[in-house]
């Protein structure tokens, strides 16, 4: 393992993987969060990605090549590292793929290093130690606490960039820390978080509509992959509702669990996750507590309630793409009183348009007031018709909320 190489990870969230970066760091690499955001990643994307692979891939390894090519990084001394979760989405198969874009662009010399906890890449020099795990875990639990609570402050704000200025604070602060006693100590840290944002004058005589957001992971939360989808809500007068990051790592821990159950599998690695989930969900429930502690601000749904979301819907053997989640998370919005969802997905994700589009009409059917925008995201994709899609479903919520 060679820690003296600069080691880039693409964007998908900025606030985690900024601090899931300061963790990486604690563990001596030396790690660069890409935030390129243009046009050019988009055509690297298609010279270096075959046409027919989702989007998700072609902005991901377009990121790496702009990267390279861009002359700030010795090539000789650079690894890029990605994120396989081992399922049966060709997420699992970008590494192959960036392997294969890096030999076409000739820089036979870079390194890729997969996070996996499957062992799925024999040839990986990436590692952590123990405590670097558990780092890793803690800066996914803050960064879905400062992501939530930021949203629900920015959509009331009175003063635009007091709720920027305190998340920026609270987020070069927690990455100080990784690694101190302070850094665990979660729910002291989770009330100072809350308390911090409390102080933020806010404005709620003009009722904003929520919007909630699904989809493939890359493309809900990734600025690049959806043009800005949480900006441009908020831009819209409207405040933007996410899921956190932990309902998709329980998601996929889940699995193991749920193939128990319906296809006999045994071995001893069942009852691992099985340990692992439980501490997850109490983690969870820990900060979940802590919210509900504040009035101001509304906490997610504890896992073991989404779960039960699907019940006359679809069954939790169906896990690819996002699996029987994508359509958990629209049924948990609309019980949260979020009737407004948008739904991104890359055009290439035939599983995510099955449990996405495939399942708005039956979720319409039993929740007639929902109101369900699908949109696409591609390299060809007009970004004008992807916003007056959106705009249309606000317009809606406008009149649903007899706001004209």
């Amino acid at each position: 393992m060679n820690k003296n190489c600069k080691v880039l990870i693409p964007m998908m969230m900025d606030i985690h993987f900024d601090l899931i970066a300061g963790v990486l760091k604690n563990e001596g690499y030396d790690v660069e969060v890409l935030k390129t955001d243009h046009r050019g990643i988009v055509e690297e994307g298609l010279k270096s990605v075959h046409n027919d692979m989702c989007y998700p891939a072609l902005l991901v390894i377009g990121q790496f090549i702009d990267a390279l090519k861009s002359g700030k990084y010795d090539t000789n001394n650079v690894a890029l590292l990605l994120t396989q979760t081992g399922g049966g989405c060709r997420a699992s198969n970008y590494i192959h793929l960036l392997r294969k874009a890096l030999e076409k662009n000739n820089f036979h010399n870079v390194k890729v290093w997969s996070l996996n906890f499957e062992g799925l890449d024999k040839k990986n020099e990436f590692s952590l130690s123990f405590s670097g795990y558990f780092n890793l875990f803690y800066s996914i639990l803050y960064g879905d606490l400062l992501m939530s609570i930021y949203h629900q402050s920015v959509a009331h704000e009175k003063n635009p960039g007091d709720s920027k200025g305190i998340l920026t604070y609270w987020k070069d602060k927690l990455i100080s820390e990784v690694g101190k006693k302070t850094f665990k100590k979660l729910k002291e840290n989770y009330k100072k978080i809350i308390e911090k944002f409390l102080t933020i004058p806010r404005n709620f005589e003009k009722k904003k509509i929520r919007v909630g957001i699904v989809g493939e992971i890359y493309m809900k939360y990734s600025p690049l992959g959806n043009n800005h989808l949480t900006e441009y809500l908020e831009k819209e007068g409207a405040e933007a509702v996410n899921t956190g990051l932990l309902d998709f790592l329980l998601f996929n821990l889940y699995d193991t669990i749920f193939d128990r159950k319906i296809y006999g599998r045994k071995g001893i690695k069942y009852y691992f996750v099985k340990y692992i989930v439980r501490y997850i969900e109490k983690k969870q429930k820990e900060m979940i507590d802590v919210i509900k502690q504040y009035k101001a601000f509304i906490p997610p749904s504890p896992f073991t309630k989404v779960i039960e979301m699907t019940k006359g819907y679809l069954g939790h053997g169906v896990k690819m793409g996002e699996g029987w989640l994508l359509t958990a998370e629209m049924l948990e919005f609309i019980e949260m009183g979020i009737k407004n969802i948008v739904c991104a997905q890359p055009f290439g994700c035939l599983p995510n348009h099955i449990i996405a589009k495939g399942m708005i009409r039956k979720i319409k059917d039993n929740h007639p007031e929902a109101n369900i925008v699908a949109v696409d995201y591609d390299p060809g994709a007009s970004s004008v018709n992807q916003e007056n899609r959106i705009r249309l479903m606000l317009e809606n919520a406008r009149m649903m909320a007899n706001e004209y």
